[in-house]
């Protein structure tokens, strides 16, 4: 069995780590390079550090920034936001990120999913799918959760998929920052109806959370941001908690 993995979230915006409630009202929660280093000591299985207000501004991800943050880390490290071309990708790797993560560029420019997996290989091509639902249906948004798309979050998913991407990360704006818990029926769905791995993202406010996120959810990964950042949940007992409930995470 592989094990699951405990992914913390680096939200940046203007060099510093924020978090917000459903993608908006965020708070400052310290210095990206710090944390990472930190996530990497406690024994986090990956990091992903997101320029959350790339593509909405239309700029390039901070590259100095990335290269900083990637010396401090012994894990892997996906990195995402205004990534709208190889080149990106390129300067991404080179920088020291081992996979990337795209969200609006691939639903803008679906091509980029085969493109990025052609040139780097499928491990290297993270799709990340920001979905609210309403009334039931789970709508795709581009630019870090402020523009509807009208795309289905499956049909979606089920797309980039056949496309080559590596991983979903997906992300309930209906939990974000909320602590309630994962959507672990969306995540279910998407665990039986995709061939690849499938990160489980907002919601998460307690360890069962992330335990509910593996059993019911049935995802292979839970990224938190919050939890993590302001001391609520510590990694290394996260894990044990984990490992006494029977999931099998490495310690």
């Amino acid at each position: 069995m592989l094990a699951k993995r405990i992914i913390p979230c680096l939200d940046v915006k203007g060099g510093r780590t924020v978090k917000g409630t459903n993608f908006v009202n965020l708070r400052e929660a310290g210095d990206p390079v710090e944390l990472g280093r930190t996530y990497s000591e406690q024994g986090a299985d990956e990091l992903v550090f997101l320029d959350i207000t790339a593509s909405h501004e239309g700029r390039k991800t901070f590259t100095d920034m990335v290269a900083r943050v990637a010396r401090e880390l012994s894990i892997p490290f996906t990195v995402g936001g205004g990534i709208n071309e190889l080149a990106d990708v390129a300067r991404m790797l080179d920088a020291g990120a081992d996979k990337v993560s795209v969200n609006s560029a691939a639903l803008r420019n679906p091509q980029l999913v085969g493109d990025i997996a052609s040139h780097f290989g499928s491990q290297v091509c993270v799709v990340a799918i920001d979905a609210r639902c309403t009334d039931g249906n789970w709508e795709c948004y581009l630019n870090g959760g402020r523009v509807p798309t009208g795309r289905g979050l499956f049909d979606w998913a089920r797309e980039v998929a056949d496309r080559g991407a590596g991983e979903i990360l997906f992300t309930s704006m209906n939990h974000d920052g909320v602590k309630q818990g994962f959507a672990n029926d969306a995540l279910a769905r998407l665990s039986d109806e995709l061939p690849i791995p499938v990160i489980a993202s907002g919601g998460a406010g307690a360890m069962q959370h992330f335990a509910d996120a593996f059993t019911v959810g049935r995802a292979d990964a839970a990224l938190a941001a919050s939890v993590f950042h302001f001391g609520e949940i510590a990694i290394p007992e996260l894990k044990q908690y984990l490992r006494a409930q029977g999931i099998c995470v490495r310690i």
